[in-house]
């Protein structure tokens, strides 16, 4: 069994969900999504990913229960989908592997555009709106900038298919001191 918590942390379309899965999976993990939470907690609200994301900018309560939430999960055994649950488990002082899963933006408008079936502009700068919203709310809520944080590894999907973005994070996982691994 992995001795920490894993995050796999990433912009909008990077791969980091597909990968997240596909490494809890192999190494018998229980996945979280941090997204999944998100979007749920915005349909419930009857708002989309877009409008939750401006709801959350004026309602800061939003990000810290949804973050408590994740952080409660954040044990050995745990896979935590999301983009500030590594940076968050290292301040909290939880051992972590922190990976992220990263790909050009255009690769990343490419892929939401078809998964959200929606034009390439428009995927495109609804990813740098949800972005920048992110990038605000992180700063303000924790004095976060996920551009200045070091994770233990990156992997570019940009050019890889799924499997073996999660094998690059499966070798990583697999090769670290005292990691046992399924």
């Amino acid at each position: 069994m992995i001795r920490r918590v894993v995050t796999v942390g990433g912009p909008p379309g990077g791969g980091k969900t597909t990968a997240g899965r596909r490494v809890a999976a192999a190494l018998g993990l229980t996945y979280r999504s941090s997204g999944e939470l998100f979007r749920a907690e915005g349909e419930r609200r009857g708002l989309d990913v877009e409008a939750f994301n401006r709801y959350a900018e004026a309602h800061p309560e939003v990000d810290v229960e949804l973050d408590r939430t994740m952080q409660a999960l954040a044990r050995p055994g745990v896979l935590l989908d999301g983009r500030l649950q590594g940076a968050l488990c290292r301040r909290n002082g939880t051992p972590v592997y922190d990976v992220v899963v990263t790909a050009t933006v255009e690769e990343r408008a490419r892929r939401v555009a078809g998964r959200d079936r929606q034009p390439l502009p428009e995927a495109r700068r609804r990813i740098e709106e949800r972005e920048a919203s992110e990038r605000r709310r992180y700063r303000r809520q924790y004095g976060i900038d996920l551009a200045a944080e070091t994770p233990d590894l990156t992997v570019d999907s940009t050019d890889l298919p799924p499997d073996a973005v999660a094998e690059r994070i499966l070798h990583y996982l697999r090769s670290r001191d005292g990691a046992t691994a399924g």
